[in-house]
């Protein structure tokens, strides 16, 4: 899944804005991240993202988009 997503968005991005971001992580490992310059993407699988708690860190923070 995770890759599946990554690999999606990495051609869409490439597609529309001819950008090759840096790509770190696995997804064997539960997450990836693609460094676009200006954004960062990072994807996680479910159990990844509740062992980071990533809701709870960035809590006050304004979100912007939530997909699901």
């Amino acid at each position: 899944m995770v890759k599946a997503l990554m690999n999606e968005v990495l051609d869409e991005v490439k597609k529309e804005y001819k950008l090759n971001p840096r790509v770190e992580g696995e997804a064997v490992a539960g997450w990836m991240l693609a460094d676009f310059g200006d954004v960062i993407l990072h994807i996680f699988s479910p159990d990844r993202r509740d062992y980071y708690s990533l809701e709870e860190l960035w809590a006050e923070a304004k979100t912007i988009l939530r997909l699901q």
